[in-house]
């Protein structure tokens, strides 16, 4: 208590003192020694208490330095030994303005000397006529005024979360996850936490989450600074599914299955409150994944996923601000142009036109080295936007897990050849938008 009180007293003194040395003449409060400058000629700047005719005024200039005080930061001539107010000792490293040495760990360890003359005397600061000052959240300031410091309120870009200030930019992260459970699981979705703490999204887009996956995200330390679309308890009782992360506000969210899906996929929205800024709404889904294979090799799903689509952008075509993000397994060659109205975009295309942006690639990603080749932008962000713009774009989840690699058996003429094969994050590229107020 005592050592915030020197700290909240030395906040209050910085400018004014500064301005003391080019001033004729300043007087020091009776009450709480604050040193006011001529200009303060009614009141204590700190206290409010009336100056009187039997306050001693004190010459300053820059011809007569000063040592500030440790127990009370009263500002004494040098030919002093001792405070004035507190008789508090000078040392040798006093110095003008020296109110670095006014740390909590330096007033602690003089606590513990009981032979340490510092704080032998303190005037206290006025109180908050409304509320009590809390010491951990007000810090006074020269003009009797407070400011507030709103812990574990920061996000990236220094804005704060629930604080009404408006945010310099949303970052949005779509990924696949992967949710194969015999290929490093712990391992892998603990390297997905880190890209979240690295890049540190204000949403996200997750698909194929399982039960276990689910319950790896639950119990890292970044998952409690976000609130999730999908409650503990309805997770367990799915297969596989997509959810949504926000650390804004998510007002609302809902899920939606398809009429068509024969694979359980569904459209996952939410409603969500940007400080600051008009609200957005954020979806996700797995739309329908074509499966080459026996018995019927032309099992693509195109017509189902093609449905899909125009069924979730009709459902989310009504709102101002949209972004809709996640593994839409797309095909422009067998599905043709993804069905966008007037004012949507598709972002990759918009950002990095020329550039493929393939999310699922057997080149770029070696652990998927000993597949058949497939390069394919199976991930896309999506967005219809009157309040925000684009900013940027880009893959992530591109490095391999150091240290961690797997066998993989592949047939190579005939032969059954053992490759071992690097670990990254998933089989997919995550995707990470960022958005920019209009």
């Amino acid at each position: 208590m005592l050592a915030s009180r020197f700290l909240r007293l030395v906040v209050t003194r910085l400018a004014p003192v500064a301005m003391s040395s080019s001033s004729s003449t300043s007087w020091s409060c009776t009450k709480c020694t604050f040193l006011n400058s001529p200009s303060q000629k009614l009141n204590c700047m700190i206290c409010l208490t009336p100056v009187s005719a039997s306050t001693p005024l004190s010459a300053s200039s820059n011809d007569e330095p000063k040592w500030a005080c440790k127990g009370c930061t009263f500002l004494n001539t040098y030919k002093n030994s001792a405070c004035e107010i507190c008789g508090t000792r000078s040392t040798s490293s006093s110095s003008l303005l020296g109110f670095d040495d006014l740390t909590d760990s330096g007033l602690e360890r003089n606590s513990n000397n009981p032979n340490c003359s510092v704080g032998s005397v303190f005037f206290p600061l006025r109180r908050c006529n409304k509320r009590k000052a809390m010491d951990d959240d007000v810090i006074e300031v020269a003009g009797g005024g407070s400011v507030k410091k709103k812990i574990n309120e920061i996000e990236s870009k220094g804005e704060a979360s629930g604080s009404g200030t408006a945010f310099s930019c949303v970052k949005i992260l779509t990924y696949n996850v992967w949710f194969r459970e015999d290929l490093e699981l712990s391992n892998r979705m603990r390297a997905i936490g880190h890209l979240v703490q690295l890049h540190s999204p204000h949403l996200i887009c997750f698909q194929e989450v399982i039960p276990d996956i689910y319950e790896i995200f639950r119990k890292s330390n970044w998952w409690k600074e976000y609130t999730c679309s999908v409650s503990f308890e309805a997770a367990q009782s799915k297969g596989y599914f997509c959810m949504l992360l926000s650390k804004v506000g998510m007002k609302s969210s809902s899920c939606k299955s398809f009429r068509n899906s024969i694979m359980g996929r569904d459209l996952s929205v939410a409603e969500v409150e940007v400080p600051g800024r008009k609200p957005l709404v954020l979806a996700t889904s797995h739309l329908e994944s074509p499966c080459p294979g026996p018995p019927k090799w032309d099992q693509m799903f195109s017509r189902e996923r093609v449905e899909q689509a125009n069924e979730a952008i009709e459902i989310l075509r009504a709102n101002p601000n949209v972004v809709f993000g996640g593994d839409m397994n797309w095909d422009d060659k067998l599905d043709g142009k993804f069905p966008l109205p007037d004012k949507w975009v598709d972002v990759w295309e918009a950002l990095k036109p020329g550039d493929p942006g393939f999310t699922y690639d057997t080149k770029a990603n070696p652990m998927l080295s000993g597949n058949r080749a497939l390069q394919k932008r199976l991930d896309r962000f999506f967005c219809r936007l009157d309040d925000y713009k684009l900013g940027g774009v880009e893959m992530v989840g591109k490095e391999a897990i150091p240290g961690l690699s797997y066998v993989k058996e592949k047939r190579v003429r005939g032969d059954v050849k053992k490759l071992e094969l690097p670990v990254l994050p998933s089989d997919h590229f995550g995707l990470l938008l960022t958005l920019l107020p209009k």
